[in-house]
């Protein structure tokens, strides 16, 4: 019974845990380039460059995947960007 129990327990984690996802941010008309860009940084704990260039593709497309990793940090990845408002959507 341990081995059936282990089993299953692997592959709940595997699941809940291990899930590739992306982070797709929208462009809006009311944030401004630096309110984008400083909390990119904040969520992405990235360099202001890169925020910069993802910010441009939101405006410029509309739309930008500005995370791709396990499940658990694109919803913090999220939630950072959603403190101010911003348009995101989690595909898994």
């Amino acid at each position: 019974m341990a081995i059936g129990f282990e089993v299953e327990t692997e592959e709940k984690s595997g699941v809940e845990l291990g899930l590739p996802a992306k982070v797709v941010l929208f462009d809006d008309d009311w944030h401004t380039f630096d309110e984008v860009i400083a909390q990119l940084m904040k969520a992405l704990k990235c360099p202001y460059e890169v925020a910069e260039q993802l910010t441009w593709e939101v405006h410029n497309k509309g739309k930008a995947v500005v995370f791709e990793g396990d499940l658990d940090e694109a919803i913090k990845v999220a939630n950072i960007l959603e403190e101010i408002d911003l348009s995101v959507e989690i595909y898994i």
